[in-house]
């Protein structure tokens, strides 16, 4: 088969703007800023599937490196039945299972069929995403992330992994229970004791900080005293 020549860079469209579509052609060929626009338009989705079943950041970031590796090493075989966000993910959740049965000889999670394949969703926003404004606002936005990150890690293998395709990729139950090899049901019920798990945790680590809301203490209630003994002074006069 003779090889399609690349586009002049002149000649094309700009690649960041080109779709998963255009772009898997180029890449196929090794061009490299098809390639570039394809790892960072999926680099979101990736990590936070693969920091789901892995909870380390670094190791996370190997297992993206590691999936994207065997993607485009192995892209001749990407046949374009599913979106290519599909695709990416599920070598990402198969490589993280991989290393999680390497260490537990358990996935439980099930085996992942490559061949059901589901359509990709769009990325949503994520607060830590948005501009910066003042870094007072900043360190209450990293404080209430943080906090989330942490109840997130706290949930059980299963019940995670769900919850981060559901509610924080934004997938449909039907989408994630496909990537996950799992039924409907068993997915709806999952992300409902996630969710409750959630709640119980967050309560958990904000508790006894309710008592310290809205303080009117040292100077400002020495301050409250001095206004009413002068109002009272005032009434008497």
């Amino acid at each position: 088969m003779t090889a399609i020549p690349v586009p002049a860079a002149r000649h094309r469209p700009q690649i960041s703007i080109m779709s998963d579509a255009d772009l898997v052609p180029l890449a196929k060929m090794g061009d490299e800023p098809a390639i570039r626009t394809i790892v960072q338009r999926h680099n979101q989705r990736l990590f936070r599937t693969a920091r789901a079943i892995i909870r380390n950041d670094a190791e996370a970031e190997d297992v993206v490196q590691a999936a994207y590796v065997k993607a485009f090493t192995n892209l001749a075989t990407f046949r374009g039945e599913a979106q290519l966000s599909t695709w990416l993910t599920r070598i990402t959740l198969n490589e993280a299972l991989g290393r999680v049965r390497a260490r537990t000889n358990t996935t439980g999670l099930g085996e992942i069929d490559m061949q059901t394949m589901a359509p990709g969703g769009e990325v949503l926003p994520f607060p830590s995403s948005l501009s910066a404004t003042d870094p007072e606002t900043e360190l209450s936005r990293s404080q209430a992330r943080h906090l989330l990150e942490n109840a997130v890690d706290e949930l059980p293998d299963d019940f995670r992994v769900v919850f981060v395709l559901r509610d924080v990729e934004g997938m449909s139950t039907d989408e994630a229970a496909s990537y996950l090899g799992i039924r409907p049901e068993t997915a709806k019920t999952r992300l409902h004791r996630a969710r409750k798990m959630m709640r119980q945790s967050i309560e958990k680590q904000l508790s006894g900080a309710f008592s310290a809301l809205f303080p009117f203490d040292g100077a400002r209630c020495a301050f409250m005293a001095d206004r009413v003994i002068a109002a009272l002074r005032h009434k008497t006069l």
